[in-house]
This record gives structure tokens, sequence and C-alpha cells, in this order.
């Protein structure tokens, strides 16, 4: 059986194979894992290599505090950024073997044109996918508004650019007045895309409600060494679908971020920002001053051709009313002429038939006389034949039983009848009453 040698005396042989076999040196290609900063100074690392989502290796590392200092004050001089978790990096480190610690990395440097090369290299690629899906020029197919006076504005309340776009605003010199408000988002550092898109959520919620024409994001007073956000794609992607124009002013000269890129409109600075709202307002004004001297122009113009038109409608007219007014005088002649002769002739007529009225009406009154006065004839020679007293003279009677002809009353034996005749009153006693055939 072998011998068995002790746990120190193991790692003190992997130590010494170690650096017997190992170079001083390695350039290494990692992901930055974990970053914990001690109170010496010292820099405390997990260096990752990942493929997607699965972590394949992953090792300590280490950068000792004199040169941390070196290394990160020229890494973020030279990317703008400080060294942070999820970067790529490429460094020169030391393997190094301790029996109690185990294996690890002493970084001696770090190149930061890799990283440089690294963010680009992603970038591309966000803006490769992001082209291939139609989005960069999504958001540009809204049109500007003709006035955007109602304004949403991304920004942080304390940030010193945030100020400078509203006093840019309601300082303008031209009196327009922009109606606009905040909706709070961290615009560096981890976490600072979500919190965009966050407030571009709310902003598409209360756009009915609240007539948003135009989103501003703005960025400004503080240090410009972490852009990072704005090459978000999943921030990217949101301001592409948005259905509002997106201007950026978020505070940068040296690069466009992709954000940029996917906005309808991309303006160095906040203030910048402001001076494009008002320019808007000012382009309006003018097309509305330009328009107002186009209608008075043609204003004029149609005044003075309609002014030659009446003076000519004018001579014309007067010209039309002199033939009328012949013409009217000849025709009234005429009629008045006509209406003399059709009423002398009437005259005439009537007369004529008046006379003969006359006439027939003094023969007829005549013939009518005539025939009344035999008609009163006749009535009189009937009332005289229906006179008692003529009766009485053709031998006629009459007869009443208390005082009613007896043909009236109800006559029983024993009444009294009276009997008239042409010369006497016969009174008689009643003794039998028989009808007719008995």
């Amino acid at each position: 059986m072998q011998q068995a040698i002790s746990l120190l005396e193991l790692n003190q042989i992997i130590k010494g194979t170690l650096e017997q076999q190992l170079a001083p040196n390695y350039w290494i290609v990692a992901e930055i894992g974990e970053l914990k900063m001690a109170a010496q100074g010292h820099a405390y690392l997990e260096l990752v290599e990942k493929s997607g989502n699965q972590v394949r290796a992953k090792v300590r590392a280490n950068i000792w505090q004199y040169s941390f200092r070196t290394i990160a004050g020229r890494f973020q001089a030279t990317t703008g950024q400080a060294l942070k978790v999820g970067m790529k990096i490429l460094a020169l480190a030391t393997v190094t073997f301790h029996e109690l610690y185990g294996l690890s990395l002493n970084i001696k440097d770090i190149d930061p044109n890799f990283t440089l090369g690294e963010r680009a290299r992603i970038r591309q690629e966000i803006i490769d996918r992001l082209t291939h899906q139609g989005m960069m020029e999504m958001n540009k197919r809204f049109e500007l508004p003709l006035v955007p006076q109602k304004v949403a504005v991304i920004s942080s309340q304390s940030a010193a650019g945030y100020g400078d776009f509203i006093q840019q605003l309601q300082t303008n010199r031209y009196g327009y007045s922009v109606h606009h408000r905040l909706f709070q988002a961290t615009l560096q550092g981890e976490g600072a895309a979500k919190t965009i898109i966050y407030a571009l959520d709310q902003i598409e919620e209360l756009s009915q409600e609240l007539g948003f024409n135009l989103v501003v994001i703005i960025r400004g007073g503080g240090a410009q060494m972490d852009l990072d956000c704005f090459d978000d794609y999943d921030l990217a992607m949101a301001i592409a679908k948005f259905p509002i124009p997106i201007i950026t002013g978020i505070g940068h000269e040296r690069d466009e971020t992709i954000a940029d890129l996917v906005a309808h409109t991309k303006v160095k600075t906040p203030t910048a920002a402001a001076e494009f709202i008002l320019s808007g307002f000012m382009d309006f004004e003018e097309q509305v001053l330009s328009s107002m001297k186009q209608i008075e122009r043609y204003t004029k113009q149609i005044l003075q051709w309609e002014d030659r038109k009446l003076i000519d409608s004018e001579s014309k007219l007067k010209n039309i009313s002199r033939q009328q007014l012949l013409r009217a005088s000849e025709t009234l002649s005429m009629k008045i002429a006509q209406i003399k002769s059709i009423a002398s002739n009437q005259l005439n007529f009537n007369s004529y038939q008046i006379e003969k009225l006359a006439l027939n009406l003094k023969k007829e009154s005549i013939s009518v006389i005539n025939s009344q006065l035999k008609n009163i004839d006749n009535l009189e020679r009937s009332i005289n034949n229906l006179d008692p007293a003529s009766f009485f003279k053709k031998g006629y009677t009459r007869s009443e039983v208390l005082g009613k002809p007896i043909h009236l009353q109800e006559i029983q034996a024993g009444d009294e009848m009276i009997t008239y005749t042409n010369k006497q009153q016969i009174k008689s006693t009643i003794n039998q009453i028989s009808s007719h055939g008995k």
C-alpha cells in the first residue's frame, strides 16, 4: 500500500506543481460574477464563464489595493464606467494556490479596450436583432404633433437636467404654454432600464385620459459614466413599440445609445429637448402667420376681382334695366290700349244686355202680374164657396150637440140638438140613435 500523506502535504504538492508547470501570467477572458470591496481597498471577485445561462467554469480572484487603484482608474477613464458585475473583461492574472484557501487568481491588469470591444459587439448584436425585427424605424413612423402641448417626461425630479428642461419650457421668451407631467425613473446604473420601461407603461395607461402627444426621456446633471441601461434590448423594444413619438435627451456627446437609435428623435441634452419642443410651437406659429398672410393676400385679390365684377355687373345691369324699361313701357302702352278697347267693347255689350234685360223684365213683370190677378180671382171664388152661408143657400144644414158638431161628439138619446138652416135654428131632442145600415 502506498504511503499516505496529509492534506496539507497534498496541497503543498499541488502548489509546487502548479508553480513549476504554469506560466507566470495568463490573459484570461471571463465575466465578473461577483465583486466585493474590502475595507482595506482590496477587490474580491468571482470570475465565471457561461454558456447561455449555464455556468461552465468559475474561479475566485482578487486585486490588491495598490493594483486596484491603478487598474480601476484607467478602466473607468477609458470606458467611462466602473468595473461591475456582469461585465466581460480581459484580465492579466497569476494562478496561485494556497494550502488553506485553494486555487485563485491574482489579477495584475485589465485591458479596458477589450471591454469596449465586447460592449460594442454586444451592442451591435442588439442593433442587428432589432433591425431584423423591424424595430429601428417603428417609433419614427409616428408624426410629431404640430403643437406638442401635452408632454410626458421620464426623468428624476432631483436631476439637474430635469430642472434645466423645466426652466427652459417655463421661461421661454415666446410665452408658449407646455403642459408636462413627470414620471420618475432611475436613469443610470443597474435596474435603470426596468424603471424606464415601467414609466413608459404608466404613460401608455394614462395616455387616453390625459392626452399625451409626446414623450421625452431626459438625463443630465450627473456623471456620464453609465449609459449601459440605454443599450438594453428590452428598453429599446419598449421605446420602438411605444404608440407616441419619443424624444431622447440623455445628455451625452460621444456616442449614440440604442435608445437614441430607436427613438423618434435624438437630441443631446435636456435643454436641447426643451428647445426642440418649443421649436414645434414656433414652426406652427410661423405656419399660422404665413397662412394668415396668404389668406389676407388671397382675400385682397378676391375682393379686387369681385369689385371689378361688381362694376361690370352694375354697368350691364344698367343697360339691361334701360332695355327692360323700354320694352316694359312699350308693352304697358299696348296693354293699356288693349284694355281700353276691351273695356269699350264690354261696356257696349253690357249696355245692350241691360236694355235687353230691361225689356224682358218689363214683359215678364206684366205677365206675372196678370197671372197673379187671375190667381187672386180664383182664390176669392174658392173662399166664397167655403162660406157656410153659401152652403145654407144650397139647402145644406149643420147640427150641433152641446156646442159641437155632432160628428165630433158622443151623442146619446135625450141629448138636445140644434140644427142650423139658411134662415132658422131648430132645436130637437134625440130619441133614437142607429148606425148606418141598421
